[in-house]
């Protein structure tokens, strides 16, 4: 992928564009995690999730220092990775974040993996992204449920839904 047919792919997402930091590596493109602070293997996936923790960062202003990447989880003794957590002050889950690649489709299935996730991070909003179609949920833990929210807040909001 060269810079022009990464421009391009760009362009499919339903993100903010950015300077996106990509270079060769053992016949690989690796593009730059911000939050990991190295570059990751360059896949449709890592491109999407890239795009948006860009986004969370740069357009909603949720502080880089609460976000992180590829959290590992212990889920009835299989381990699993969530592809990005958002943290309150006090080091909680706030938000789950799980990415797919732009042609797959964000299924109930999609779902059911980041509601297995939640319950061992206990976050409040689960949110499923594939660069084109964002969902963001909000957990309801007195009743058991979850309403799906008309759009991603930005930070300052999380506290006031």
């Amino acid at each position: 992928m060269d810079n022009n047919s990464n421009h391009h792919f760009s362009s499919i997402l339903n993100l903010p564009s950015f300077d996106v930091k990509i270079r060769r590596g053992d016949n690989i493109l690796k593009i730059f995690d911000s939050l990991r602070k190295k570059y990751i293997d360059l896949t449709p996936e890592e491109f999407v999730r890239q795009h948006f923790v860009n986004w969370l960062i740069y357009h909603l202003h949720y502080p880089l220092s609460l976000m992180a990447n590829e959290i590992g989880i212990d889920l009835n003794g299989t381990k699993r990775r969530c592809d990005t957590v958002v943290f309150n002050s006090d080091g909680t889950p706030l938000i789950i974040i799980e990415y797919k690649a732009p042609n797959i489709k964000i299924t109930q299935k999609v779902f059911d993996q980041i509601v297995r996730y939640n319950m061992v991070l206990h976050a409040r909003y689960l949110i499923v992204s594939n660069g084109i179609q964002h969902f963001c949920c909000m957990i309801d833990y007195l009743n058991n449920t979850y309403n799906f929210i008309p759009r991603i807040p930005c930070y300052k909001e999380l506290k006031s839904i």
